[in-house]
């Protein structure tokens, strides 16, 4: 019993720091790919090529002065990023990264826990994240903050939807919600070929949900100042980057794991196929950044209750009608 919590929580740890790392170096890819698309060269200083950048900004994020609102509920302030932090690193207890391997004589699988209905807490713990938010601009004192809040409750209500029917669809497929059979049911093919709506609906869905530009209403720097996180400096602000980043990494993960097969690919680790599949989810949404301008509210609105969901909708009746003929016919 002692052997195995220990294994869970050494397991534990090496995926938070993976995760962790990562953030802090797709903050470095972003500056530095948004420098390349736009004709210049981004952070090439701090360090050789520029790879001590991340630890010089958080540094300087822990050691700013931070500062609580005169007004400001204090202790929702402070509860409010943390929640964000929270809910980001959680979906990562059920994220498979690999098969199991065998180490010092043991099998270990390589996720915290195989959880029958993994999905539903991925899901439950990105809609939990949004309170972070709401809650952030409620406890500010600002009207740019609590705007800011009401933009982002609106918009997760909208695409939150889009995502679950997205995501449902491949649940049909693989007759399971455990990501863990999800990647094993693509064994001999992966849903991005069976299942390209509903890759084009979560995609947008995830843009949306994670606040990435065009759907960055929330910030939106020329109406809002910096919308929910206006008030905040210092590390609480580094909490909310955090989050950001880690929620754009968890949609490349979820897009891999839904869609791509998982670890599953030839001449390569598994593990390594995972994070090149990752990498290029990750890659095509900051792609997407320097290429799309922000939309307006309305046309953000309109694209969710008028377009995403409706496709998710067919798509889902069309998998459902296919796989029971399919299964009638088999």
């Amino acid at each position: 019993m002692l052997t195995t919590i220990l294994v869970d929580a050494i397991r534990s740890a090496v995926i938070l720091g993976g995760v962790l790392t990562a953030f802090a170096y797709v903050t470095l890819l972003e500056r530095r790919l948004l420098a390349r698309f736009q004709l210049r060269i981004g952070p090439n200083r701090v360090g050789p090529l520029g790879l001590l950048q991340p630890l010089a900004d958080g540094i300087k994020l822990i050691v700013k002065e931070s500062f609580i609102p005169a007004q400001a509920d204090r202790l929702v302030y402070v509860a409010a990023p943390i929640i964000t932090v929270v809910a980001a690193l959680f979906v990562y207890a059920v994220i498979p990264i690999g098969p199991p391997v065998r180490l010092f004589g043991r099998e270990v699988p390589l996720y915290v826990a195989d959880v029958n209905v993994g999905i539903l807490l991925v899901l439950a713990a990105s809609s939990i994240g949004v309170y972070g938010i709401i809650l952030s601009g409620w406890a500010s004192d600002s009207k740019y903050s609590l705007l800011g809040a009401l933009r982002s409750s609106a918009q997760v209500i909208s695409y939150e939807l889009a995502l679950g029917l997205a995501v449902l669809a491949v649940v049909m497929m693989a007759n399971s919600l455990s990501l863990v059979d999800i990647v094993r049911a693509q064994a001999h093919g992966w849903f991005i070929t069976t299942q390209p709506v509903a890759f084009l609906v979560f995609l947008v869905a995830g843009l949306a949900e994670t606040n990435r530009a065009p759907f960055d209403l929330p910030e939106a720097e020329q109406e809002l100042i910096g919308g929910y996180q206006t008030e905040y400096g210092g590390f609480t602000f580094a909490m909310f980057y955090l989050g950001e980043y880690v929620g754009v990494i968890t949609m490349g993960a979820l897009s891999a794991t839904l869609f791509f097969g998982g670890w599953q690919g030839p001449g390569l680790p598994p593990v390594l196929w995972f994070l090149v599949k990752v990498f290029a989810v990750v890659f095509l949404f900051i792609w997407i950044r320097a290429t799309l301008p922000r939309l307006r509210y309305d046309q953000l609105m309109g694209l969710g209750w008028k377009v995403l969901v409706p496709v998710g909708l067919i798509n889902l009746a069309v998998t459902a009608v296919v796989l029971v003929w399919w299964g009638g016919t088999g």
